[in-house]
Order: structure tokens, then C-alpha cells, then sequence
């Protein structure tokens, strides 16, 4: 079997097991608050391409790690990341009316119940880290885990990059300010999704921990690159959301930053720091590899 078919063929099972993961992890619709829950299934389930998810089934597969210990943390990383989206697509945010291919939460519910929603699922990932059976860790581990989440998610990470977009709009930013914005925004999440799988490893080499969180570092960069490729030369019917919005909203970007070339070859630079990071390792680290491949070449 081919890189391509194996990486294929093992997204396609992480991306069925995640989805039932998370099926069994979210509160059924019909419990009290009814709307609040369906909010939160709606946007949680049947979408997106559940990157995060598979960084952290593919970190755990280099490490020897069972797919179902991971399943309590690829649920984790998931929910923070879908709270982020219902939360970026507000009226207060992006204002955004697509998101995976339907409307957004605020327009299929209303504004009040979509910041609940994200609100909900930010909580359900720490009660998750923190009581989920699957996850196989001491107290103090899973303490780690939740502190990790904690960061990548907060004002030092994901919302932190968030506030420096929204401050960004109309500026001119230059190529370390732009890097620092998704090293942020876009980045801590994608880190943190390799090192709670690093962190279910007991004993682990620090070396090894280094190395891997390297490599999120690098992929994280690489997939904002080419989300803001894929933003001018996509569509929306395949993107799933409103194509040229970043443009339309005069946000900066790696495109208008560097020109289109640039940013490809930007992408392709970080590619290959991100396999540098994985030269300890053999053929146990193939998925990865792949992975970072496949994040540059996505069509979507």
C-alpha cells in the first residue's frame, strides 16, 4: 500500500471513531436544554475535517498508543476547536453565515444560543481531560493535560491570536507579526493535539517530546499557510465556508504578504522543517509525515 492509501486509509477510520467518540461524549438533544444541546450536536457533529482529532490518533500511533486511549482527548482538542468556530463566525467576530458546508450556528439557532453552545463545548472539553474513563493517566497527568488545553485555548494561545487578528484588520503586518498572530490563533491548538498524546506516554524522552512538539509548531504554521492559499484559489462549495473572506475583510494573510508563490513556498519550507523534527524517528512516524504532506497539498 501506498503513503498516500495508508494516511487515506487511516484518516478515514480516525475520522469514523472520532465522530462516535464524540456522539457518545455530547449530551443527547432531547435533554434539558433541549435547544442548547442540539446547538452543540449540530455544530460538533457530521463535519469538518477533524485535523486536530487526527493529530492526536497519529502522534499516539507513533508512540505506540491505542487508538481507544486517545479517543477522550481527540474529543477534547475537537470540542475547544468547534467552540472557537461557532464563537469566530459571530456577528461580533467574522461574521460568517457558512461554516463545514451548512449555516452557522448563530443562523441556524440565533446569536444567544450559539455563545452558549461554545461556551458548553469549552467546558465539556476539560470535564472530558478530567473524568473521561478512556484516558488512561495519574491525577497528576491528566492535570497536565488539562493545563496544556488550558494554555493553547486561552489569552497565551488560541483566543489571544483571535484578538490580535481582530486588531489586525486593515493593517499591514509583517512576516514575523503575521506568524506570531497563527503561531497563536491557529498553531496552540494544532500543538496542544500532539502533546496531550505525547503526554498519555509515560515516561516519554524529553528529546522525543521536544521533537514532536516541533513538528506541531511547524504544521501549525503550514496550515494556516495554505488555509489562506486555499481562501484565494478555492471556492466556497469546496471550502464549506464563504471563499475570499479574509480578503473581503482586509485581513492579512501569507498571500498578501508574500504573493501566492511565496506562500507556497512557505508552506512547502515548513513541510520540510516538520519532517527534520521527525528524523529520530523510523517508519513508526510515517503517518505524520504523510499528514504534514497532505496539509499543504488539502484540497479544502
Amino acid at each position: 500500500m501506498s503513503n498516500a492509501s495508508a494516511l487515506k486509509e487511516y484518516l478515514s477510520f480516525c475520522q469514523a471513531r472520532v465522530e462516535t467518540a464524540l456522539q457518545n461524549r455530547l449530551p443527547e438533544a432531547h435533554i434539558l436544554p433541549q435547544t442548547l444541546h442540539q446547538a452543540m450536536r449540530y455544530c460538533a457533529l457530521d463535519g469538518g475535517k477533524r485535523t486536530r482529532p487526527l493529530l492526536t490518533y497519529c502522534t499516539g500511533n507513533t508512540l505506540g498508543l491505542a487508538p481507544d486511549g486517545l479517543d477522550g482527548l481527540a474529543c477534547a482538542v475537537e470540542f475547544i476547536h468547534v467552540y472557537s468556530l461557532i464563537h469566530d463566525d459571530l456577528p461580533a467576530m467574522d461574521d460568517d453565515n457558512l461554516r463545514r458546508g451548512k449555516p452557522t450556528c448563530h443562523i441556524a439557532f440565533d446569536e444567544a444560543t450559539a455563545i452558549l453552545a461554545g461556551d458548553a463545548l469549552q467546558a465539556l472539553a476539560f470535564e472530558v481531560l478530567a473524568h473521561d474513563a478512556t484516558i488512561n493517566a495519574t491525577a497528576e497527568t491528566r492535570l497536565k493535560m488539562i493545563a496544556t488545553l488550558a494554555k493553547a485555548s486561552g489569552s497565551q494561545g488560541m483566543v489571544g491570536g483571535q484578538a490580535i487578528d481582530l486588531a489586525a484588520v486593515g493593517k499591514q503586518l509583517n512576516l514575523a507579526e503575521l506568524e506570531n498572530m497563527h503561531i497563536h490563533k491557529t498553531g496552540a491548538l494544532i500543538r496542544a493535539s500532539v502533546n496531550l498524546a505525547v503526554l498519555a506516554k509515560a515516561d516519554i524522552d524529553p528529546a522525543i517530546a521536544r521533537n514532536l512538539d516541533h513538528y506541531a509548531k511547524c504544521i501549525g504554521l503550514s496550515f494556516q499557510v495554505k488555509d489562506d492559499i486555499l481562501d484565494e484559489e478555492s471556492d466556497t462549495a469546496t471550502l464549506g465556508k464563504t471563499q475570499g473572506k479574509d480578503k473581503d475583510n482586509n485581513k492579512p494573510t501569507y498571500p498578501a504578504l508574500l504573493g501566492m508563490a511565496g506562500a507556497k513556498q512557505k508552506a512547502r519550507e515548513l513541510h520540510d522543517m516538520a519532517l527534520d523534527s521527525l528524523s529520530a524517528f523510523g517508519s513508526e512516524a510515517q503517518l505524520l509525515r504523510d499528514l504534514s504532506l497532505y496539509i499543504i497539498e488539502r484540497s479544502h
